[in-house]
C-alpha cells in the first residue's frame, strides 16, 4: 500500500494546508519569493502536517487551530532544509536544484531565514502560550543539532550516543513536536498528549535512520541526489559508524576523510563495501527496535481511526524505499 492511500481521508485537510503554505510564504520581493516558492513546489511527504492531523483526532478536531500549527511546523522543517544544502554544499534535492545552487548561498541562508520568520508569524494565529514555548525549544534544538552536524563533519571518533543524540535534534523532535502540538491544539488529554509525543520521537528516530540507510542502498534517481551524499559531505550516519567497527574500512574512512575534499570516485568503494556488509541489516535492526517502541506508545490510545493510520504509517517507514 502507498503511504498516501493510509490517509487519503484526510485529502481535503491537506489541500487546505498546502494552501496556507502558498499564501504564508509569499513574498513580495520577487526573489525570496521565487526561492521560496521553488522548494515548496519541490514537494515532500508533508509528514509532519499529517501527524499535527493525525494527533487532533484524538480531541476536539478543528482545522482552523490544526492548520496554524501544521504549517508553522513544515515550514520549520523546510527553512531546515535550505539551510542544510549550504552547509552541505548539496546541488539537488528531491531531483531539483537546491535554492542555493539555483541562486546562491546568501540568498538560501535569507530564504531559510524568511521562512522560519514566516512560521513563527503564522502560529501566533494560535493564542496559547504553551504552544509557543514548544515550538521555542524544539527551534533551538534543532540549531543546536546542525551545529553538531557541522562539527562533526569529517569527524571519524564518534560513537553510536553522538549519532543518536544528532539524529534526535536534527529530524526527531520536529516530528515529535508534530504530534504533541497538533494535541494542545485540539485539547487532547495530557496523558494522550504525552503519548502522541512519545510516539512521534520514536517515529521520528527510525524515519531518520531509514534515511541513512538509504542513502547507501537507493539510487540516485529514487533519491533525488546523488548516493552516498552524507560521507561526500564528511557526516558519519550509522551504517558508516556500523561498518567502521572493520578496522581495514576503518582506516579507509581516515584517509579519505584526511583530505577534506572527497569525491564521488573516493567513495564509490566505501558504499560498496558498507552495502556488502551486515552494517545495513544492524541498521535495520535498530531502526525496527524504534518503531516496536512507536507502536507500544500507541497502545492504550482510544481505538479511533487516527491510531489504526498511526500504525500503518509505523508500518510503512520500517519498509519504504525512498
Amino acid at each position: 500500500m502507498k503511504l498516501a492511500m493510509t490517509y487519503s481521508y484526510l485529502k481535503s485537510d491537506l489541500q487546505v494546508i498546502e494552501q496556507g503554505l502558498e499564501e504564508t510564504i509569499h513574498a513580495k520581493h520577487p526573489i525570496l519569493n521565487d526561492a521560496s516558492t521553488q522548494l515548496l513546489k519541490a514537494g515532500g511527504k508533508r509528514l509532519r502536517p499529517i501527524f499535527v492531523l493525525l494527533a487532533g483526532h484524538f480531541g476536539d478536531y478543528n482545522l482552523s487551530h490544526l492548520k496554524s500549527v501544521a504549517v508553522s511546523l513544515e515550514l520549520i522543517h523546510m527553512a531546515s532544509l535550505v539551510h542544510d544544502d549550504v552547509i552541505d554544499d548539496a546541488k539537488l534535492r528531491r531531483g531539483e536544484p537546491t535554492v542555493k545552487e539555483k541562486w546562491d548561498n546568501r540568498t538560501a541562508m535569507y530564504t531559510g531565514d524568511y521562512i522560519f520568520a514566516r512560521s513563527l508569524e503564522y502560529l501566533s494565529n494560535l493564542n496559547n502560550p504553551r504552544a509557543h514555548q514548544i515550538l521555542a525549544k524544539t527551534m533551538i534544538d534543532l540549531t543546536v543539532g546542525e551545529i553538531e552536524q557541522i562539527k562533526d563533519k569529517y569527524n571519524y571518533d564518534q560513537h553510536l550516543r553522538h549519532y543518536l543524540r544528532r539524529i534526535k535534534r536534527k529530524t526527531a523532535l520536529l516530528i515529535s513536536s508534530s504530534c504533541q502540538l497538533g494535541a494542545i491544539a485540539a485539547n487532547v488529554p495530557i496523558e494522550q498528549e504525552r503519548q502522541l509525543k512519545q510516539f512521534g520521537y520514536y517515529i521520528g528516530m527510525s524515519y531518520q535512520i531509514i534515511d541513512d540507510i538509504l542513502d547507501f542502498t537507493s539510487s540516485s534517481k529514487q533519491l533525488g541526489k546523488p548516493s552516498g551524499s552524507d560521507l561526500i559531505q564528511g557526516n558519519i550516519t550509522l551504517p558508516t559508524l556500523i561498518a567502521m567497527k572493520d578496522k581495514a574500512f576503518y582506516n579507509e574512512i581516515v584517509e579519505v576523510f584526511s583530505h577534506q575534499t572527497i569525491h564521488q570516485g573516493q567513495i564509490d568503494p566505501l558504499i560498496e563495501y558498507i552495502r556488502n556488509s551486515d552494517a545495513i541489516e544492524k541498521s535495520f535492526q535498530i531502526s525496527n527496535r524504534y518503531l516496536n517502541k512507536a507502536c507500544k506508545s500507541l497502545e492504550t490510545l482510544p481505538d479511533i481511526k487516527a491510531k489504526k493510520t498511526f500504525e500503518e504509517i509505523t508500518n510503512y517507514i520500517g519498509k519504504r524505499k525512498a
